[in-house]
């Protein structure tokens, strides 16, 4: 993977290069980004580039170091990763050979991959994954070879956060003193939950979300979405590319009716259309409820951005806007904020496999209180 394959983060991407340029590579990386960064692609970008034969601003692409790069199978970048529920086979070393088998064909099959896609992809269950206490002798290990091709070793650790306590105590000093030309890059989507001590020993890159123009090019360019549904695709995800790649192939649905009639039941306390719109919210697949929640975000945020006064800032249009400028005349900040909140714990819940019925009910009901007490 090279730099230009990844859309947007010119500045991020301009800052890992000039480095590399003069020298002055941080030994220790913290590559931090909200879920659905891409930070975990500009992390193998990066070692692409520092393996590269004939580095310009971007790597090549075509040496030796960038083909193999570009499969994952370079023998001087590794990877450490989370693993949750697996039957591990009686041969460590072909369990080992398998697993990372998979991992280098879910980066090429879904790079810009979550944790759970990664659990679902080598089929841990719904399992908490975690880097286990033996990675950091695996870790100090691998790192006491000499480099078999490329003048650098990249040791790629993603999701550090979920490193078991004794495993992150563990390569501190590796980490603070590795070997020359030894360079850790640490990926994280919650940086808040790591050592102090681990984020003392690194330089933090930040990589932020992309913004929807971005990531609605990107649609249209790789993806070959139109640019109407691109446009609203971008909206609803929030520069989170992965969650809009999954949103092309959702089933079709009419989040604005629907949303404008949950609103209308909520606040009309019509509890028996309620009980069955939870019914109907049931038989939607997870991905169509995590977004009709997403969109009743987003549509939370409009209204507060129309009775605010920031009109100019709305993104919506048509019916969308005409519902948006209605349902903020009964609004207030605080109602939104209730709002907010409650929309947000519902999606926490449902990624914990939580009954959407339930959830979807409750939610209705608190919304009903909240928006007219």
């Amino acid at each position: 993977m090279k730099f230009a394959d990844i859309p947007g983060l010119s500045d991020v991407k301009k800052l890992l290069i000039d480095a590399v340029k003069a020298n002055h590579t941080a030994h220790a990386q913290l590559f931090v980004g909200a879920e659905g960064a891409l930070n975990l692609p500009l992390a193998l970008a990066y070692a692409t580039y520092l393996h590269c034969e004939n580095k310009g601003d971007d790597s090549c692409g075509t040496c030796a170091a960038c083909s193999k790069n570009a499969k994952f199978i370079h023998p001087d970048t590794h990877f450490v990763f989370p693993l949750s529920n697996v039957k591990n086979d009686k041969d460590e070393d072909r369990f080992k050979a398998e697993i990372l088998k998979n991992w280098r064909a879910f980066l090429l099959e879904q790079p810009y991959g979550t944790l759970d896609d990664w659990t679902n992809y080598y089929g841990g269950e719904d399992k908490l994954a975690l880097i286990s206490r033996e990675e950091s002798r695996e870790i100090i290990k691998t790192l006491s070879l000499k480099p078999f091709e490329s003048p650098h070793k990249v040791m790629i650790i993603w999701q550090p956060e979920l490193m078991h306590s004794a495993a992150a105590n563990g390569i501190l000093k590796i980490l603070e003193e590795p070997p020359p030309k030894t360079y850790f890059i640490l990926v994280t989507n919650a940086a808040d939950r790591l050592l102090s001590t681990i984020i003392s020993r690194t330089q933090i890159v930040t990589v932020p979300l992309l913004h929807d123009e971005e990531v609605q090019a990107q649609l249209i360019e790789k993806n070959k979405v139109d640019a109407r549904k691109a446009e609203k695709i971008a909206q609803l995800s929030e520069g989170n590319l992965n969650q809009a790649i999954k949103l092309i192939d959702s089933e079709e649905d009419d989040n604005t009716q629907r949303f404008i009639e949950w609103m209308r039941a909520c606040f009309k306390k019509s509890y028996g259309t309620l009980v069955t719109m939870a019914d109907e919210y049931h038989s939607l697949d997870k991905l169509n409820q995590r977004n009709l929640i997403s969109y009743s975000i987003n549509m939370m945020r409009e209204s507060l951005l129309n009775f605010s006064g920031a009109k100019d800032m709305n993104r919506t249009r048509g019916d969308e806007l005409k519902f948006v400028q209605d349902f903020s005349k009964v609004l207030t900040l605080d109602k939104v904020e209730k709002s907010f909140k409650l929309l947000n714990d519902a999606i926490y819940h449902l990624e914990r496999n939580g009954s959407a019925k339930m959830i979807f009910l409750d939610l209705s009901l608190k919304l009903s209180k909240t928006l007219n007490p």
